[in-house]
């Protein structure tokens, strides 16, 4: 019952609460990170959503415009210079997330689930095993189990069978306790950069 109807009904809830109550503050974020740099505040990008679907995934603009495609790609370390002043600060306190309530409020995700992957990162759909694929039957999270064993620091075939336990055992409980690990994990500012690619060949240990 918790997975099929009351995870949705708190879903709409919280994000709705959630929006209503930082209005303001994501206003004043959306202004100063165009004062900074040229481009638009919102960062637009396709993810991998429940059933595999691709959906629009949105977050605060924490980088310069274009930085996909210059230095390290999807992976972002410490003093990337790509990363802007007000990107540091978003960053550090998850700010840049919020926009995500959004994607709540329109069913592309949850408050609590498997990070969704983008695209073509750590691999094309169809290249996930059956297993692995069992992480999009729920719905996508702004946080997740993985995301409180290691965030950004943990190697993606272990990030999946982690989200996979997570769809084996969600409960409201399990929910609870994620969203409460998620907040220690914000305020400690634990695992919040990336030490280095994180996909490991199957073939061999060498990172790429």
């Amino acid at each position: 019952m918790y997975k099929v109807f009351f995870k949705r009904f708190f879903d709409i809830l919280l994000s709705a609460a959630a929006l209503l109550a930082l209005w303001w503050l994501m206003a004043i974020v959306a202004v100063l990170i165009r004062l900074e740099s040229r481009g638009p505040a919102i960062f637009r990008q396709q993810r991998l959503g429940q059933g595999g679907r691709e959906f629009t995934f949105y977050k605060f603009r924490s980088m310069s415009v274009g930085a996909e495609r210059t230095g390290s790609g999807v992976y972002s370390g410490k003093n990337d210079s790509r990363v802007t002043r007000i990107g540091k600060i978003l960053r550090a306190t998850s700010i840049d997330e919020l926009p995500q309530l959004w994607n709540i409020l329109k069913g592309d995700m949850s408050l609590i689930g498997p990070r969704p992957p983008l695209t073509y990162h750590p691999w094309p759909i169809d290249q996930y095993t059956e297993f692995q694929r069992r992480m999009f039957e729920v719905r996508p999270g702004i946080t997740g189990w993985a995301q409180v064993h290691g965030r950004k620091d943990v190697e993606w075939h272990r990030r999946i069978e982690l989200n996979v336990w997570y769809v084996d055992h969600l409960s409201f409980a399990l929910d609870v306790k994620i969203f409460f690990l998620t907040i220690w994990k914000v305020l400690s500012n634990a695992d919040n950069e990336n030490v280095g690619a994180t996909v490991v060949k199957d073939e061999d240990t060498t990172r790429v």
